[in-house]
């Protein structure tokens, strides 16, 4: 026995060699590390080149000389789309929409997550089929404009931000989450004299950041992205979104940026190769400086909300 527990021991009398230090594991991770760097250079190169050519010439866009380095650097195009008004316009909008879209998702989203948790609740597989059934079938497109042209919702913000309101994805995932939740944390807070409502704002919520965040990255970013609801129910230009003003550049439709820039002395030729670069690059900046604040909460709120205890 002596013998044997001395073969285990290293010759130099430090610690056990662990498994993260056989050969197989390094191995592992050099080549999962290298991995990770290729996806990462492929996810980041379309980023980089639409970059690139948001500060390139027209020239060499169309000539194809631009990949991830600008080629004949030009600011034009940029000074362009900030100096059109209704591009802030519609930026407000946007910002307005998402603000709105997001307050009222999950006000919806949770509280009927919340309900369909509760496992005692009479008519919850009811509930839970009803919302089910609509990932499914839906009226369509011309019975929603129907709907929102006769409740008097044309051309307002609530056209934008109602019939989005609720992801069924998101409220399936929040009523797993909520499920995981212990249960004595309830009673004990009802033994405390804290009603339902109580306890769903006081002890539920605080113990749901991971997964409220995670919604709210969710919903934002559909709302922030989303031209085609706007596009069915909204007519008046100054109530367009950022993506529906982008959608109309990119189609053809808008000329606006071009006309600015014919206004300052330069011809739209020399900007339409790359405007749409431009207005991308400037619709996607409040996504990536407000991610890396929500990233972290990110991976732990879909897997809690998604794995049964």
């Amino acid at each position: 026995m002596t013998d044997t527990l001395a073969a285990t021991k290293p010759a130099d009398g430090g610690k056990p060699a662990g498994p993260h230090d056989s050969r197989g594991y390094k191995v592992f991770t050099v080549l999962n590390m290298v991995a990770l760097v290729v996806i990462c250079a492929v996810t980041l190169y379309p980023f980089i080149t639409l970059l690139a050519q948001s500060f390139s010439s027209a020239g060499a866009i169309k000539a194809g000389l631009v990949n991830a380095v600008p080629v004949g650097f030009n600011v034009r195009t940029y000074e362009a789309v900030l100096q059109d008004g209704r591009f802030w316009t519609s930026y407000g909008n946007t910002v307005l929409y998402t603000v709105v879209g997001t307050t009222i998702a999950m006000v919806l989203t949770t509280t009927f997550a919340y309900v369909i948790s509760k496992r005692h609740l009479r008519g919850r597989n009811a509930l839970i089929g009803l919302a089910v059934f609509t990932m499914f079938f839906n009226g369509g497109i011309i019975p929603n404009y129907v709907l929102i042209s006769s409740l008097g919702m044309k051309n307002t913000l609530w056209a934008v931000v109602l019939p989005p309101a609720l992801s069924v994805f998101n409220l399936l995932v929040m009523k797993s989450f909520f499920e995981n939740l212990p249960q004595e944390l309830e009673e004990a807070a009802q033994i405390d004299g804290l009603g339902t409502f109580g306890t769903f704002i006081r002890i539920v919520l605080p113990l749901s950041k991971a997964i409220l965040a995670t919604m709210v990255l969710f919903y934002a970013v559909a709302y922030w992205n989303d031209w085609f609801t706007a596009f069915l129910y909204l007519d008046k230009s100054d109530l367009f979104p950022l993506s529906l003003f982008l959608r109309n550049l990119i189609a053809g439709a808008s000329t606006t940026a071009s006309e600015s820039a014919a206004a300052a002395g330069t011809t739209s030729a020399a900007i339409s190769p790359n405007i749409q670069a431009v207005s991308m690059i400037l619709a996607i900046i409040p996504i990536l400086f407000i991610y890396p604040f929500v990233q972290r909460y990110f991976v732990s709120g879909v897997m809690l909300g998604s794995v049964k205890g």
